[in-house]
């Protein structure tokens, strides 16, 4: 028996280690490129970073890719054991399929405890330490905020637009000026201008050339038919600060960044819902191992292939009707009416029983 468990134990290790690997590395590969593509094609944050940033997103990625690639190995090891008849030879010899399926339920437990440990303590540290390291990257270099055809909207009151940059100078410059309900009341114009930063005071400094003002009435910001045209200065230097910058990344943590105790501790009506949602999902997440693998037994017997093609096309049906499920729970987690901090349990409560139906449908043939 202790041959029979580690055998499956290591098919099922050993092809779950792989699925991970191949899932994290698309996830991965994936995010820093949406994030940090344009950063390192421009030259303005230095290449080491990436490695940081690597090992920011991995525990996240984690999160989806644990039990994906576990739900992968059981439908892929007991898909071929079926297909060769190595199930039904050992259903002969007297064992049932509960003793079976043993390293199964062993692992599930183990995958189960590290996708907790993951989804409460380490993903929201690396969360929140990529944020750090964001904002250190934005206060110590504040020159790479600036890019190409993009909008900077980190400095407080204000919004940015940069059509080109090349180093330090910057060309086609738009800087909105805003007011508590972020509508912009002055808009100023440059053709070209330079960025300098300011580390001992803490700001940054645009200096622009032939810069055009316009302002809007502070009663009706929104009707353009008011708009005065300012004044043209040859040259003019606007000072960002960066102690604003700071205090505003200090307030708009994201609720993935929060430990568990500091969403339990929110005080704030319009989050207490979605904090708790949060909290529910890091708990209902770290159960998938166990749906899944109750699932993916019955589904991969029944299914009688061997075919990686097929394991793969089970494993991606299954963990996308999951997810869904993950997904909009999180979407209407700041609507009470929908009490999303139970709707985020509802994956779990679907595969447990539908598998632990088919589980045991298959058990007493």
């Amino acid at each position: 028996m202790k041959l029979l468990d580690r055998t499956i134990g290591t098919d099922l290790f050993l092809t779950t280690l792989f699925a991970v690997a191949v899932l994290s590395l698309v996830l991965v590969l994936g995010n820093i490129f949406r994030q940090l593509l344009d950063l390192l094609v421009n030259h303005d944050v230095p290449l080491e970073y990436l490695v940081s940033f690597i090992g920011y997103i991995l525990p996240f990625s984690l999160t989806f890719t644990i039990p994906w690639g576990f739900l992968t190995a059981v439908l892929l090891v007991f898909g071929r054991m079926s297909a060769d008849s190595e199930l039904i030879a050992m259903r002969a010899s007297g064992l049932s399929m509960v003793r079976i399926c043993a390293p199964v339920a062993v692992m599930a437990v183990l995958l189960t405890l590290l996708c907790l440990w993951i989804n409460t303590i380490i993903a929201p540290m690396a969360q929140e330490q990529m944020r750090a390291t964001l904002f250190k990257i934005a206060t110590s270099n504040p020159i790479a905020m600036f890019r190409n055809d993009q909008v900077i909207d980190e400095f407080p009151g204000r919004k940015i637009y940069v059509e080109r940059k090349e180093g330090n100078s910057l060309y086609n410059i738009l800087v909105y000026s805003l007011d508590d309900d972020q509508i912009p009341v002055v808009v100023i114009h440059a053709r070209e201008g330079v960025i300098t930063t300011d580390l001992e005071n803490q700001q940054v400094l645009m200096k622009l050339k032939d810069a055009r003002y316009e302002q809007r009435d502070p009663d009706e910001p929104r009707d353009l038919t008011r708009i005065r045209q300012g004044i043209t200065m040859q040259e003019v230097t606007i000072p960002i600060s960066l102690q604003e910058l700071y205090e505003k990344n200090q307030k708009r943590r994201k609720l993935s960044q929060k430990t568990i105790g500091e969403l339990l501790r929110t005080d704030d009506e319009k989050e207490v819902v979605a904090a708790r949602t949060e909290v529910s999902k890091r708990f209902s997440f770290s159960l998938a191992s166990l749906a899944f693998a109750l699932v993916g037994v019955p589904l991969a017997i029944t299914a009688h292939r061997k075919e990686s093609s097929i394991g793969f096309l089970f494993s991606l049906m299954v963990a996308f009707i999951y997810f869904f499920f993950i997904i909009v729970a999180t979407t209407v987690r700041d609507n009470p009416k929908y009490h999303p901090e139970l709707l985020i349990w509802l994956p779990n409560v679907i595969f447990l029983t539908l598998g632990a139906w088919l589980f045991t449908r298959l058990a007493r043939r």
